[in-house]
């Protein structure tokens, strides 16, 4: 046991050094030290699967399978993922980058094992807020009228469910975590049920009052076990011994098991124990200060400055956040209108419905919400609020391509499922200034759903002399130009650069900006039509996606010239936003390189 307190005091050395240079998932990973060491301890992967939830917990699991030489470059091309992903170990058994999804994995494959025979366990490791969400209890509801070999760590940290209820109940949780303790209960029901002819009513009179006297020590257990799981905890997370005892009573049961640990987020490095949301998820901090860089204007700081001077003026407009208030740029909002603030945890489904229900009664209300958890609610936007045309607006935060947290993460396919509702409006600013007016326009110009989408971080260099209005497309036009390239959002910046380039070189392009993504507006169909030439660069997927759509209406206006697009066609893997925009050919040299008709096809049709 010795030893494994000083590893634990190493990782959690490594965590804090590491991720203080590459930035990451810290206070998270530091509260599950002891509880992931404890279960490798007595499990073992790959036999044994591990499902993390919020995959941000599994930093520590990846240093115990083989990656820590390697993890100096967490999160980094080339590096170790920041979520679990079978295709860089095969210690990580499911790709996890949403919340809420690990139980309704480990259901599945713990059935699997069961129904091909296979040998193992099947761990989930759920908490940090992923119990706000409704798909948790839909696999909890399911995984517990199984009998497979399948155990739900439930990380209490204080994010998502209340603190323990006192020293009784601690006490006696640790005694039922103990495996002698599981093989007496066993042995003794057993034995009081074959005493003849009064063994079974006995055995359920003592089980009848067992259980009462159960519900009043542990309030939240008879919920688990009403579920179908038999319930450990709650257990001090960070004892190692503890944890140890509570698994191996935990493997000897016969059915499903819940086991409750109570954690510290941020245990161990006193900033993150301070301010656990800060250290949540951090782009690099001094490791000896806790000291974190000063941020700069980014379109998430502008969304959430406009969205409280707006409100400020309309008692209607309220803001919606799934549990991502700094991240979306709400945190003043909630300080300056708590009444009008709501955060619903990581529920995005029920965000949207909640949202209509608000529209339906006259308020304003927005839904700050990141792209990529956008996509959890498309049958709410489309069936709770677009077909009775209730007006909700969706500020869509990490729109396009985000960088280092992967596949699962970026903000590409917003714009082309967006596109699929009808009378749904969508802005795609290029700018701060751009991104006021937009989202006023959203407020009070459009019915049903209205959409902002932009980008994480600030605006791109290239924009000087650009002067943003109310329209929803703006064509530059040259003279002498038989090519037209289109584009909207952010890379229109380096669109303009490599049009001011190509004139210098003699190839004159006209320039046409897509402010509105969403409808077309009929006009700049028209525009386009008379170039024999136009190649449109997205930010986004190619399937369904602007380009798609805008390419579509030329056909049906009779356009017969060239048309090529740029976009995206695949995942884009964890990577500085600036190389994933070069791998696609959205960067200025492959803007160049498609104009020219020379260099790689990446992105390109």
């Amino acid at each position: 046991m010795p030893e494994l307190r000083t590893l634990c005091e190493e990782i959690r050395e490594t965590l804090v050094d590491t991720v203080s240079k590459t930035g990451g998932h810290l206070s998270s990973n530091l509260g599950m030290v002891e509880v992931t060491v404890a279960m490798h301890r007595e499990f073992s992967t790959p036999t044994d699967q591990f499902v993390w939830d919020v995959g941000h917990q599994c930093y520590v699991h990846k240093l115990l399978t083989g990656r820590a030489e390697r993890f100096h470059m967490l999160r980094q091309e080339g590096g170790v993922a920041g979520f679990p992903f079978p295709s860089e170990s095969e210690h990580d058994s499911f790709i996890v980058g949403h919340a809420s999804t690990s139980i309704s994995a480990a259901n599945g494959m713990a059935k699997a094992k069961a129904m091909l025979g296979e040998e193992g366990y099947v761990v989930a490791v759920i908490g940090d807020g992923a119990l706000t969400g409704g798909l948790a209890y839909e696999g909890l509801s399911n995984a517990g009228r199984s009998k497979d070999r399948l155990i739900v760590v439930l990380n209490d940290n204080g994010m998502s469910i209340s603190r323990n209820v006192g020293f009784v109940a601690r006490h006696l949780a640790a005694l039922r975590a103990r495996p002698h303790y599981v093989r007496f209960k066993t042995r003794f029901s057993n034995a009081i049920a074959s005493i003849p002819l009064v063994g079974t009513p006995l055995r359920n009179t003592l089980l009848h009052w067992k259980t009462k006297l159960k519900k009043m020590l542990y309030a939240r257990s008879s919920f688990f076990e009403e579920m179908g799981f038999n319930y450990i905890g709650p257990l001090d997370g960070h004892d190692l011994e503890e944890l140890i005892k509570g698994f191996q009573a935990a493997k000897k049961l016969d059915r499903p098991v819940l086991m409750h640990v109570a954690t510290v987020k941020g245990k161990g490095y006193p900033y993150a124990e301070k301010n656990p949301d800060v250290y949540h998820g951090v782009s690099g901090f001094d490791p000896e200060t806790g000291r974190t860089p000063p941020a700069s204007p980014s379109f998430s700081s502008v969304f959430g400055e406009e969205l409280c001077a707006l409100a400020e003026e309309d008692r209607r407009i309220c803001a919606i956040s799934a549990a991502m208030k700094n991240g979306t740029g709400l945190l003043h909002f909630s300080q300056q209108f708590p009444k009008r603030f709501f955060d619903v945890g990581i529920a995005e489904e029920h965000a949207v419905t909640f949202a209509a229900g608000l529209a339906h009664d006259k308020a304003l209300p927005v839904f700050a919400v990141y792209s990529t958890f956008l996509q959890r609610s498309y049958d709410q936007i489309l069936n709770d609020a677009a077909i009775g045309r209730e007006h909700v607006v969706l500020a869509i935060d990490r729109a396009g391509i985000v960088g280092d947290d992967g596949e699962t993460h970026q903000g590409i396919f917003d714009a082309a499922f967006l596109n699929t509702i009808p009378g749904a409006a969508v802005y795609s600013p290029a700018c701060f200034e751009e991104l006021r007016i937009n989202l006023r326009q959203a407020l009070y110009d459009e019915e049903g759903i209205a959409a902002v989408r932009y980008p994480r971080g600030g605006e791109l260099p290239g924009l000087e002399g650009y002067q943003p209005d109310y329209r929803p497309y703006t064509l530059w036009e040259e003279a002498g130009a038989d090519t037209l390239l289109i584009t909207y959002g952010r890379i229109f910046a380096t669109v303009r650069e490599a049009s001011r380039q190509l004139k210098e070189l003699g190839m004159p392009v006209s320039v046409l900006k897509l402010t509105r993504i969403q409808p077309l507006d009929p006009e700049c169909i028209e525009a386009a039509l008379g170039y024999p030439r136009i190649l449109f660069f997205e930010e986004g997927a190619r399937s369904g996606g602007v380009c798609e759509h805008f390419g579509a209406k030329l056909l049906e206006a009779g356009y017969t010239g060239r048309y090529q697009s740029v976009a995206i066609d695949s995942f884009v893997p964890a990577c500085q936003p600036e190389k994933g925009l070069a791998a696609n050919g959205l960067d200025l040299a492959g803007i160049l390189s498609a104009v020219q008709g020379r260099g790689t096809d990446a992105g390109r049709k």
